[in-house]
């Protein structure tokens, strides 16, 4: 694999699936990891990230999470390990954690709640990425976490040889532009809505929830894109839109597995704080997906 591709294209931010009584459900993990790589085409995930509601999972399960999606899926499927953490300490444990259990790359957000300083913020990227041999994608999602990775700070951390790619959810493509004409960082778009600008800016590839169940559609219209047919590429955009908008009317968690659920996979209920999507919710979803054309029920062994 190139290495502007070390952490693939299209790279699924997983749900993590539980049993109906709130428990890890790894058999459905293991099948969803299969499905999403083999019939949708992602060739990564993020395993224990955002929508994967690491929050409020524990370091074990997300090791024992990490471990079976890794032997679920092909060798050539990159699984990329949420170690994020508002202490240092413990997203340097996460990474060693992850690297045991056999992950091919770090997702690393910037520390939330405590609003560090970029200064503090460039230290503990690095020191990160000191921890283990792996690649390392920062996460710049400034909404969730109170803090922006300046640009200036993205372009020094990129410095550090391990850490090469940016997981952009900060919705600015001004900035994004900037640091990716100073520093070779390879930059995946972290909003689904905002996946042909990032890509018409220099984007290499997409950190994608709406790939759970659009996954072909958003691989057509990557390689619309990479072909030079920008108007296809467009026309699929556009097609995607209602549930590029519509998977974020709630927690992405919230509304994927509930989109899972109305496709016929299993994925189960969401944790607490988070709260399961109401019928209305789910009946404005199901218009969403029907206007987008992803209503086809999965076939998902579990």
């Amino acid at each position: 694999m190139s290495a502007e591709y070390e952490f693939g294209q299209i790279i699924t931010a997983m749900i993590t699936p539980f049993t109906p009584d709130g428990e890890l459900y790894l058999k459905g993990a293991r099948a969803l990891a299969r499905w999403l790589t083999e019939a949708t085409r992602s060739d990564g995930l993020v395993v224990n990230g955002t929508t994967g509601e690491s929050a409020t999972t524990s370091d074990d399960e997300k090791t024992d999470l990490l471990r079976a999606v890794v032997d679920a899926v092909e060798p050539g499927v990159r699984v990329i390990a949420g170690v994020g953490s508002s202490d240092t300490r413990h997203s340097i444990e996460l990474a060693r954690r992850a690297e045991a259990a056999g992950a091919h790359g770090l997702l690393v957000v910037a520390p939330y709640y405590l609003r560090p300083s970029q200064e503090g913020l460039l230290r503990h990227f690095r020191a990160v990425a000191d921890a283990t041999p792996l690649p390392v994608m920062l996460y710049d999602a400034p909404k969730r976490t109170g803090v922006a990775i300046e640009p200036a700070t993205l372009v020094q951390a990129a410095e550090h040889a391990r850490i090469r790619a940016v997981q952009d959810a900060k919705g600015d493509l001004e900035s994004s532009s900037w640091v990716m004409h100073r520093s070779a960082l390879q930059y995946f778009s972290g909003d689904d809505v905002l996946n042909l600008p990032l890509l018409s800016i220099g984007a290499v590839g997409l950190v994608s929830v709406a790939a759970h169940i659009a996954g072909e559609k958003v691989r057509l219209m990557l390689q619309a894109y990479r072909s030079g047919d920008v108007g296809r590429a467009r026309d699929v955009h556009n097609r995607l839109m209602p549930i590029y908008q519509g998977l974020f009317r709630a927690p992405a968690a919230v509304l994927t597995k509930a989109a899972l659920d109305i496709r016929g996979f299993p994925a189960g209920p969401v944790r607490s704080p988070l709260v399961n999507a109401s019928r209305a919710e789910r009946e404005r979803l199901h218009a969403d997906m029907e206007a987008a054309g992803v209503l086809r029920l999965a076939e998902v062994a579990v």
